[in-house]
């Protein structure tokens, strides 16, 4: 993957933003009825938040968006586009989204997941995440960031 870019999503990236979403989300689709369209609202999401894509060969292959809030950055949405898993590309977007909450002078992350998607539960453990609650099939977690010279 020496051709990747990761760079601040545009405007123009909306579509192929939402279809990597929907890619990356589609083997949930048929089990999980409840869960929300996440694909809903990219140019919104780009046009009001932090967003980044990663781009391989001129195609969108992932994406991150972030939300500042009260006292917390929030992860908001990781995906990978499903032919490009195991790659590292997810832990590369989570790696940036923790630089780019420190560098906002964020000290904590948080997160919502589906109880039902525990592959990504395990990674988000391993990489420092706790769990803070579960309600329903909701999966609350957080992550304390230090910053690097700490």
């Amino acid at each position: 993957m020496n051709n990747l870019v990761i760079r601040p999503a545009r405007l123009s990236d909306a579509p192929a933003l939402a279809a990597c979403i929907d890619a990356a989300y589609a083997h949930y689709r048929a089990t999980m009825p409840d869960l929300p369209a996440v694909s809903e609202g990219c140019a919104q999401e780009i046009a009001e938040h932090l967003v980044w894509v990663a781009e391989l060969e001129g195609a969108v292959v992932a994406g991150l968006v972030l939300i500042p809030s009260d006292g917390f950055m929030k992860l908001a949405n990781v995906a990978v586009d499903p032919n490009r898993r195991g790659a590292g590309l997810g832990r590369r977007l989570l790696a940036l989204a923790e630089e780019e909450s420190l560098r906002r002078g964020f000290r904590q992350m948080r997160l919502h997941t589906h109880a039902r998607m525990p592959e990504n539960i395990r990674l988000y453990s391993r990489l420092g995440w706790k769990v803070e609650s579960e309600t329903g099939n909701t999966v609350s977690m957080r992550k304390e960031l230090s910053s690097p010279e700490s």
